[in-house]
């Protein structure tokens, strides 16, 4: 995982009209904070870091420069987004050390081709692992090549680089591999879905006459 710097500067407004107010200048509103240290109130510029979060995902390690003050070391520890718009609305970012473990959620990415006849869903998209703060791994991979209907693959089956420990629980199940349904199997569930609508109708006119 890269290392990236993101400039900032301190806000002196608070409240839901200031946040607004700095959106509107091109700058989200934020929060450091860590290691017992007094939260610190910044803004930073919208577009270098949805940049920043787009090319390097959430778990990109920033070196933040606060106008007036030293740089710091962080992770993104919480991102919140307009629930319809999408916009980044707040980010809270976690002080860091270099060489100190945090515990973090890494993207899980599927690889292989299950045997034929086979049906795989991806239950889980990521997995926590603990990790030194600057070599958090931009995903990981777990393989399925020629998995057989009924198999599983579980957290403890994802590979982990050296120095990564597992912290989710080893029961999270990440991708399951099944019996892909036949077209025989897919025309009955059509025709017993079907035939629920007709009943269901049939009552209802009954009920009307």
């Amino acid at each position: 995982m890269s290392e990236v710097r993101l400039a900032a500067e301190q806000r002196h407004e608070f409240g839901k009209g200031a946040a607004r107010r700095y959106r509107r200048a091109g700058k989200i509103p934020a929060v450091l904070y860590g290691h017992g240290s007094d939260p610190k109130h910044l803004a930073l510029p919208t577009v270098d870091f949805a940049r920043v979060v787009r090319e390097n995902g959430r778990n990109a390690v920033l070196t933040v420069d606060v106008t007036g003050g030293k740089s710091e070391l962080a992770l993104c520890k919480e991102i919140t987004s307009h629930p319809t718009k999408g916009y980044i609305e707040h980010v809270d970012l976690l002080l860091v050390k270099r060489g100190e473990k945090v515990t973090v959620n890494v993207p899980v990415v599927v690889n292989g081709e299950a045997a034929p006849g086979t049906l795989v869903t991806q239950d889980a998209n990521e997995i926590q692992v603990e990790a030194e703060a600057t070599h958090i791994p931009e995903q990981l991979e777990i393989s399925i090549q020629d998995a057989e209907a009924g198999t599983q693959f579980h957290a403890p089956d994802v590979t982990l680089p050296r120095g990564i420990t597992l912290q989710s629980g080893e029961d999270v199940l990440v991708v399951n591999v099944s019996e892909a349904p036949t077209e025989a199997d897919m025309e009955s569930e059509i025709d017993t879905s079907g035939a629920g609508v007709v009943e269901e109708a049939s009552e209802e006119e009954t009920a009307n006459e």
